[in-house]
């Protein structure tokens, strides 16, 4: 039985860890640390969570822990990461996996150097309509170019994630999942060619961004675009279109593909018309955690492969003229 602590008590680890937790035999949920013990006890409590902390470092020194949740806000990932694997604990980080491509590198060789699982947590990518995707673009022949993009309602424009201190933003939020997404079926060899942002605020380049668009380009001539954004009301969403030589390929949500629709066309005929799984991607993730731990599995969303995903970031930061992130003080 794989041991998992969680390291705060925000809404995410319900959908992210503990329904799916329940799917996968392999796992419990043993513990939640929050930096106010009677909030900890108190979720522990309703989520029937046997043991509860007030500081997470304490979780970490447990030793019956195995592995750790890290769902942190964006600044606290890198190190809490860092910390969790100075303590011998597996970790499930969720996105963007850094403040920026320093701060990744030093968890790369931390991870490297335990041998540990160190995951980021890019759910998508361990769903079977994914895994299709990749097959559906493969049989339309080499992909000539990509487009994606991601918009996040969020009412309140005091949500941590417009914070630049704690590494906020529309790229760092949803742009994480379109930089991954391009990177799956463009390839890793990427570099951002021109961004433009809509900074929260117009008079400093230390802001957050609501909106960004960046251009990549791909070895092999491969040419991909993105946007990210926030807004204050709307729809979410997280739509790919892909261009190969012989047809199109379109995904309606690959972020949450147990909800999404995959079509494509070749020569104007539908080859292609399926839907996700009722399983969520969350689930299949924790099964691939779980998996790696025990028996060495690969995963595709190392560590390493996190650490190109924020030089891309930075990059598109720099190009819109923007600041990147500082690295968190894992206060």
């Amino acid at each position: 039985m794989l041991r998992i602590g969680t390291l705060g008590s925000s809404r995410i680890s319900l959908s992210a860890l503990l329904e799916p937790a329940g799917s996968v035999p392999a796992v419990t949920v043993a513990a939640v640390a929050a930096r106010d013990a009677s909030r900890a006890e108190h979720y522990a409590l309703r989520h029937g969570i046997g043991q509860a902390y007030g500081s997470y470092q304490e979780l970490l020194d447990d030793p019956e822990i195995d592995a750790v949740y890290n769902p942190l806000p964006n600044s606290l990932h890198g190190p809490w990461t860092l910390r969790a694997i100075a303590a011998g604990k597996h970790v499930l980080c969720e996105k963007p996996f850094a403040s920026n491509a320093d701060e990744a590198d030093q968890v790369v060789r931390a991870a490297a150097d335990s041998g540990l699982v160190v995951m980021e947590a890019m759910h998508y990518r361990y769903h079977p309509l994914i895994t299709r995707l990749r097959e559906v673009v493969d049989e339309l022949g080499p992909v000539r170019h990509l487009q994606c993009w991601t918009s996040f309602a969020i009412a309140s424009p005091d949500d941590i994630r417009y914070d630049f201190t704690l590494a906020g933003g529309a790229l760092m939020d949803g742009g994480c999942y379109a930089i991954d997404c391009l990177r799956l079926l463009g390839g890793d060899a990427a570099s951002v060619t021109g961004a433009l942002a809509d900074p929260v605020t117009g008079d400093t380049e230390a802001t957050a961004d609501r909106s960004l668009a960046a251009r990549l380009a791909f070895s092999g001539g491969t040419t991909g675009w993105f946007e990210s954004s926030f807004t204050r009301d709307g729809e979410f969403r997280a739509d790919l279109h892909v261009v190969c030589e012989d047809g199109l390929v379109h995904l309606d949500n690959f972020i949450f593909p147990h909800k999404a629709r995959l079509v494509a066309t070749k020569d104007g005929a539908v080859v292609a018309d399926e839907t996700g799984t009722e399983e969520t991607t969350y689930v299949y993730q924790l099964r691939a955690f779980a998996a790696a731990i025990a028996g060495g599995d690969p995963v595709p969303t190392t560590a390493a492969h996190a650490a190109v995903t924020m030089r891309l970031i930075d990059d598109a930061y720099r190009a819109a003229g923007l600041a990147v992130r500082p690295a968190g003080e894992g206060a």
